[in-house]
Formats: C-alpha cells, sequence, structure tokens
C-alpha cells in the first residue's frame, strides 16, 4: 500500500515537473526522490519498540517522543495527526542542507520560489554536495553565502496521508527541553503557514514553541529540566542577541561611504563580533562552547541576514497571546486573521503589539 502511494505522489511530482524548464526538473527531482526516501525509511514508533535489534536508549527517546507528540494535541491546540508517530534512521548528520545568500554590501536575502509553497529565502538539498555546489555557484556571482545543515523540516501536514513528518535521527537525541521545541514547532507550520512571508511564519512557529515548552516544563515537574532549560534560554538569548546587535551594525556600515569604506566596515563589524561572543562565553556562559561551531569558521552577510527569520516578530506574537489570556486555541484564531491581511498591514498590526520590538 506504501509503495503505491508512494509511487503516486512521485507520478505526481513528475508531472508537476513537466511545466518547467531542465534546472527546475533537477531540483525538484531531487526534493521529491529525498522526500519519498525519508518515508520509506520511517516505521511507526511501535515497531521500533518491538524490535529487539533497536538500541534501548533509542526507545527510550521514542517513548519520550511519543509522550511529547500526545501532549502537543491535548494541551496545545496543535494538529492530531500522523506527524511525529514514526521514526526514520537517516544515518547522516542533516535531513537538508539549507543555503542562504545575501549581497557583499546588503543584509537582504536572496529569496526563491517554490511550487505550492510561495517564496522563502534559502534553498534547500538533501545532499550536502549538491547544496555546496549551489553555494559555490553563487559565490562566483560575488554573493556571501551560507550552507546551513538542517535537522527537520515540514510538510506542513500537507502528505499525512502519507504518514505525516516522522521524528528523525538528526535530533532523536536532543536534550528534553530542545526535543520538545522542535516537534512543537513543527507543528505550529501545520496550523498556519503564510506564502511569501518567512518572518511571519518563522515567528508565529518560535512564540509557539516557547509557550509549549514552558508548559511541559511544568508538566514534567523536574526541576533538573527546567534548571537546564533555562540555561539553555540564557544562551540562545544571548547569542541571538549578539547576532541582532551586530546585523544592526552592519546595516549602518553600509548606509553611507564608498564601497571600499563599507568593506572595511564590514569587516570590523565582524572581527568585533568575535570578540564579543569570547566575552560573552567567559563572563556569562563559563565558557560553555556549544555555539564555538557557528563562530569558529569566517561569518559573512548571509550568517547574519537570516537571524531575523525566527526572532523579529517573536515578541509581537507572544503580546497576541498574553491578549488571550495564554488561550492557544484563541491565539491561533487571531493570528489566522493577521495571516489574512495584505502583507504591509499584516506588518503593522504585528508592529502595533509590540512598539519597540524588531
Amino acid at each position: 500500500m506504501r509503495s503505491s502511494s508512494l509511487a503516486r505522489t512521485t507520478l505526481a511530482g513528475l508531472a508537476l515537473l513537466a511545466l518547467s524548464g531542465c534546472a527546475a526538473i533537477d531540483y525538484y527531482g531531487q526534493a521529491v526522490g529525498g522526500h519519498l526516501a525519508l518515508l520509506q525509511a520511517a516505521r511507526p514508533i511501535d515497531d521500533w519498540l518491538q524490535d529487539p535489534a533497536a538500541p534501548a536508549a533509542l526507545k527510550e527517546r521514542l517513548r519520550l517522543a511519543r509522550e511529547m507528540r500526545r501532549f502537543a494535541s491535548a494541551q496545545l491546540a496543535l494538529p492530531d495527526n500522523r506527524s511525529y508517530t514514526a521514526y526514520a534512521d537517516l544515518q547522516r548528520p542533516a535531513v537538508v542542507w539549507n543555503v542562504f545568500a545575501a549581497p557583499e554590501l546588503a543584509l537582504r536575502l536572496k529569496t526563491w520560489c517554490y511550487l505550492g509553497f510561495g517564496c522563502a529565502g534559502y534553498r534547500g538539498y538533501f545532499a550536502e554536495a549538491n547544496a555546496q555546489a549551489t553555494a559555490a555557484a553563487l559565490k562566483a556571482q560575488g554573493y556571501d553565502v551560507n550552507v546551513a545543515p538542517v535537522p527537520a523540516y515540514s510538510t506542513l501536514g500537507w502528505l499525512d496521508w502519507l504518514g505525516g513528518d516522522p521524528l528523525l535521527s538528526t535530533f532523536i537525541q536532543w536534550p528534553e527541553a530542545e526535543l520538545a521545541r522542535l516537534i512543537f514547532h513543527e507543528l505550529a507550520h501545520q496550523v498556519l503557514y503564510v506564502k511569501d512571508d518567512t518572518v511571519f511564519n518563522e515567528s508565529f512557529a518560535t512564540a509557539v514553541e516557547k509557550e509549549g515548552v514552558r508548559r511541559w516544563i511544568a508538566h514534567r515537574g523536574d526541576p533538573r529540566l527546567a534548571e537546564a532549560f533555562a540555561q539553555y534560554e540564557l544562551r540562545r538569548a544571548d547569542f541571538i542577541a549578539l547576532l541582532l546587535a551586530h546585523r544592526a551594525k552592519l546595516v549602518q556600515a553600509f548606509e553611507r561611504g564608498s564601497d571600499e569604506e563599507r568593506r572595511a566596515g564590514k569587516r570590523a563589524v565582524f572581527a568585533e563580533l568575535q570578540v564579543a561572543y569570547q566575552r560573552v562565553k567567559a563572563e556569562r556562559w563559563g565558557g560553555f562552547a556549544g555555539y564555538d561551531r557557528f563562530f569558529n569558521r569566517e561569518l559573512n552577510n548571509a550568517h547574519l541576514a537570516a537571524v531575523g527569520a525566527y526572532n523579529d516578530q517573536v515578541p509581537a506574537f507572544e503580546a497576541l497571546l498574553r491578549q488571550h489570556g495564554q488561550d492557544l486555541a484563541a491565539f491561533f484564531v487571531a493570528a489566522r486573521r493577521l495571516a489574512e491581511l495584505p502583507k504591509a498591514e499584516r506588518d503593522r498590526a504585528l508592529a502595533a503589539l509590540h512598539p519597540a520590538g524588531g
């Protein structure tokens, strides 16, 4: 049954591709093939729990993830469907690799448009080599580029009839609160998705994830879990604040002067960012090195241009949730009303909810 379903999906995808050029066929072909391979690797959680060859540690995490999934629908008003009720071992460090690109002297992400999904500021590939090839071509055109490994993505609930989005080996062993955060975030995308507005979509899902994790921790009643997540949130907030502050400095550096002067300003800002990170790491995190991977490379505009997508409108959505007494179901209704507005009007409404935000 599953094989025939996958075959129908493949044929439908190829029919859509026939309307596009060769480059589009190649891109959508890898997307369709990559997702079908993921679905074929997925097995229901109960299958893994009954498999004597499955590691005990994996079974423990799958039981915990199943409890999170039930909590998401029962307590957070998130969709009750087949997503995150199966698990796939991908045997690779990421499910996809996203390519971000920005001009050398601007913090404006290059956008790509996709059949059915609208436009977004990234290009995703199931094979890292393909992502790196696209990155190389963009660099040759003068873009600043970032290739980012991604642990999960959402199909927005559209493929629930095929089993939905599975749990993946790329994140199943994350710390408990972070695993919950990811599941709640991705399910929030199934509640609400607006074409061509990445900032709205990601900020909405981030606000939902934060409220969801707060409730999950209260549900668990484990002081150690609460303390671990408080430390995680502190470091995450510091990290985001660092990036946003230096993104603002880059904007100022790009506003005036010759190209060479702006390049010099850009170098100075990124050098200052590295110094600021080492100071925060030593003075506030006690030497915690979890963000070293991000900073142990040459950073560029593409790294900072993307950070706002997940954060710029979060305070506004949190204010909207407070307006509705932390009632998530009512909050979702209000957010959908915002989504129906034209983008400019929608942005003004969100800005009014949190005038000091952004």
